[in-house]
């Protein structure tokens, strides 16, 4: 029976990491295509910013209160179903705007749909990784949905080249939108109580562990001290490191890098908990060092570091929530730690960019300090912490 559960566990797992793979295809593509297409419509380089800006506020902002309704509700589902609706649907309609304001108001509501769904999908995956292993699985969807980053500009880049019309493109990608949705679908009618998987009840005084908090506050001063791809991107073009379609590249082998660090450290995780990650940090805290330099090998290496980190991030950062919240917390747990996780990466984020107009060392010095700032709070965790052991 243990089998039979870790089978079907796994095929949860992978069937929302399908989901995830075709969204990213959806709107990563949309985000490398707003910016020229705000402009094309009018809009002016302090709106492309605010929206930009204020569209991860929104998306990271609005998880407190997601996570919560969904643990008040019990409806992870619906929650889930709603906000990928919401998130995939606004992209396709991009092609029918015909104003910069229509088309920032749909750009806010896909970030407000991922912020709706993104504490539901992480709980219902918590309870199928109890089953094959927390920082494995979320790894598993971690790679996946890296995939997806990786393939949608590529095919939006050839549509351009063809089509060379924007609301095509966008139109183009109503396929991968309902192909996600049909997915999702799927999984609802297969799985319909993903909680089940879990069978061991972590009982708890109804309050948030210490081991979050500390947890929290380590994440975010990773958060902080790492650079958004856009600024390193801002860093190639101003020096000509390269022609533009090689910046565009370059993301996507830092994409392909973070999924297999997704699963390198995902793995690693499992069997040695928050080493794990304060090994991660250790590795990918110097990118900036390499990713700001004046030596295009140099910045090719510093973003490798980048996609090192992302990939660590991205799968041990949510295993590790799945194991020090209980059960009937965990939506809140996701959705304070996302909210707070976001505002500390826009703060550092921010930051960065006012630096690196000023002092370029001070940037690196800055990302640096950050980051391995956060290593004596890790250790702290892995003291009273350990993630739960698999069957």
């Amino acid at each position: 029976m243990n089998d039979l559960n870790r089978k079907h566990a796994m095929r949860f797992v992978v069937l929302l990491g399908l989901v995830s793979l075709l969204a990213d295809v959806t709107y990563e593509s949309a985000r490398a295509l707003t910016g020229p297409y705000l402009a094309i419509l009018g809009a002016s380089g302090a709106i492309v910013g605010f929206t930009a800006g204020a569209g991860e506020l929104l998306g990271y902002g609005l998880r407190y209160f997601s996570g919560v309704l969904s643990d008040k509700t019990q409806r992870y589902w619906l929650i889930t179903i709603t906000g990928y609706a919401v998130n995939l649907l606004a992209v396709p309609l991009l092609a029918l705007a015909n104003h910069w304001g229509l088309a920032v108001g749909l750009i806010m509501a896909e970030r407000m749909g991922k912020a709706i769904r993104t504490p539901a999908r992480d709980v219902m995956l918590s309870h199928a990784t109890s089953v094959v292993g927390r920082g494995w699985g979320f790894a598993i969807h971690e790679a996946m949905d890296q995939i997806g980053a990786m393939t949608g500009p590529v095919i939006v880049t050839v549509v351009l080249a063809v089509k060379g019309s924007y609301p095509f493109a966008f139109g183009v990608l109503a396929i991968p939108a309902a192909l996600a949705l049909t997915v999702l679908v799927v999984a609802r009618m297969q799985y319909p109580n993903p909680h089940r998987f879990e069978t061991e009840e972590k009982k708890g005084s109804g309050k948030l562990p210490r081991a979050f908090w500390l947890y929290l506050a380590a994440t975010c001063c990773i958060a902080a001290g790492f650079a958004d791809y856009p600024l390193i991107a801002f860093h190639i073009k101003s020096h000509q490191f390269m022609a533009d379609q090689w910046i565009a590249l370059l993301y996507a082998c830092a994409m392909g890098v973070d999924a297999l660090a997704a699963l390198v450290f995902g793995r690693l995780y499992d069997r040695k908990g928050m080493l794990a990650l304060g090994g991660a940090v250790l590795i990918s805290s110097t990118f900036a060092l390499f990713a700001f330099s004046s030596v295009t090998g140099l910045v090719v290496l510093g973003v490798v570091l980048w996609g090192v980190g992302m990939g660590a991030q991205e799968s041990i950062v949510r295993a590790a929530v799945a194991d020090m919240v209980p059960k009937e917390r965990r939506g809140a747990g996701y959705g304070l730690f996302n909210s707070l996780f976001g505002v500390a990466w826009f703060a550092g984020s921010l930051l960065m960019g006012i630096l690196y107009d000023v002092s370029r060392p001070g940037l690196i010095a800055f990302s640096i300090i950050a980051q391995l700032a956060c290593l004596p709070l890790l250790f702290l965790v892995g003291r009273s912490f350990r993630p739960q052991e698999t069957a």
